[in-house]
């Protein structure tokens, strides 16, 4: 949070609300400020005005964050901070949250939320084959668990205190001065209990976890990829993350990742085959085998008398991926069909061919027209190399044109001077 520096201003009225000294201990607090709601509380014929005011003092005060910049910068500080967030909290809520509901009637219908712990994200790569056919994969993972010998407590006695260094919070608030009216503040993990806001006495720690209140464990997951599943697609396993004591165990989450397959290609439920054809098969007819991605051999042919065309695709219904959760209905299968022509033919076979392929289209000019024309010689030329030439005969083009602009600057500001 950045923002100007906060001018000192009253940091002692809180204190003096809730009738404790600066020194108080958060204990101090919460005595104090259960004995003066109590008496002051509205429902009690108390001053409506004097309980709001104890219950925003106990709300600074009890926040570690927001008591010490109370107590740096005082109350300026603190509304300059929360002008953003939409004010305090409503005194009757604090006090219902503090009591666990009214002690005058009712009750608070909020319970405690508690704090979820991260999921464990994991990539599994996965081939083609088994998205098709589906498969099932063992694999061995680390995480923490509650110790059993303390049940998460950390110490022999289940005994612990209140982190002196974040008053239990886990957090730690620093101020930084960035310049002249300008600070920063930012909040991080306390170093002292490593974020917990608990420490245990060292001679009272568990033998088993040290004091780390879990233990590592070993554990095996059969993780089951079913046909038809796609590249990204996620695999949880509820709560197996690492546990932690008052938290709620994440999940352990596998992302499936494809491997690139060497003959087809994936488009959702669908499959794609290149497949190249000699110029024969390809006017003549042609028949070829293809081995599936389940094992087997599906035997492609043409019909009669077709020819195919070279970039021409078709389609077998049903042999494409089979479909998520109803494995028995499947996409299409597309083969692309590439031709390969021969590099030359010998004035022979250009003549037989002649002889059996339907006749050249009749030329249209006549001899005198022909005899006006240039003759030109075609040649073959690689486009991509082609095209790369050319970007780099622009650039050093361009080079020339920059260092005659820098030149001629040059000689013009000699020539001013």
């Amino acid at each position: 949070m950045f923002g100007r520096a906060p001018k000192k201003s009253d940091n002692a009225r809180y204190y003096e609300v809730l009738g404790v000294p600066k020194s108080a201990s958060q204990d101090d607090l919460k005595k104090a400020y259960r004995k003066a709601a109590i008496k002051n509380h509205p429902d009690k014929g108390g001053d409506p005005e004097k309980f709001k005011e104890l219950a925003q003092a106990y709300e600074v005060l009890s926040d570690p964050e927001k008591r010490e910049i109370y107590d740096q910068y005082g109350e300026d500080a603190l509304k300059e901070g929360m002008s953003g967030g939409g004010g305090g909290h409503d005194p009757f809520d604090i006090f219902q949250s503090f009591f666990g509901g009214s002690p005058f009637g009712g009750g608070s219908s909020r319970g405690r939320r508690q704090r979820r712990g991260e999921d464990v994200v994991h990539p599994l790569k996965v081939s083609l084959e088994e998205l098709y056919n589906g498969t099932s994969k063992k694999l061995s993972l680390s995480r923490n668990v509650i110790c059993r010998k303390c049940n998460g407590k950390g110490s022999k006695s289940g005994a612990s205190m209140t982190c002196p260094g974040c008053h239990g919070s886990g957090m730690k608030v620093s101020i930084r001065q960035l310049g002249p009216g300008m600070i920063q503040q930012m909040q991080h993990p306390c170093s002292d209990c490593k974020g917990t806001g608990e420490r245990i006495n060292e001679k009272d720690r568990c033998s088993d976890c040290k004091g780390e209140k879990v233990v590592p464990e070993k554990k095996v997951l059969e993780v089951v990829v079913e046909k038809g599943m796609q590249n990204g697609q996620k695999i949880s396993f509820h709560g197996e993350a690492d546990e932690a004591p008052d938290t709620v165990t994440g999940d352990i989450v596998f992302v499936l990742q494809q491997k690139e397959h060497p003959k087809f290609k994936r488009k959702g439920e669908d499959l794609f085959y290149e497949h190249s054809l000699s110029l024969t098969e390809a006017l003549c007819g042609f028949q070829f085998v293809l081995n599936h991605l389940d094992g087997r051999q599906l035997l492609i042919k043409s019909n009669q008398g077709e020819v195919v065309k070279p970039d021409q695709n078709k389609a077998i219904n049903d042999e494409g991926m089979p479909i998520y959760q109803r494995p028995f209905m499947k996409g299409k299968l597309y083969i692309h069909f590439t031709v390969d022509f021969p590099d030359s033919l010998a004035p022979a076979q250009s003549k037989a061919l002649e002889a059996v392929l339907p006749p050249k289209p009749a030329s249209q000019l006549m001899d005198m027209e022909l005899d006006e024309c240039e003759e030109t010689i075609l040649h073959d030329v690689n486009m991509k190399e082609e095209m790369r030439r050319k970007q780099v005969q622009a650039q050093e083009a361009y080079e020339e044109d920059e260092d005659d602009l820098h030149g001629g600057a040059q000689r013009v500001q000699c020539a001013q001077q």
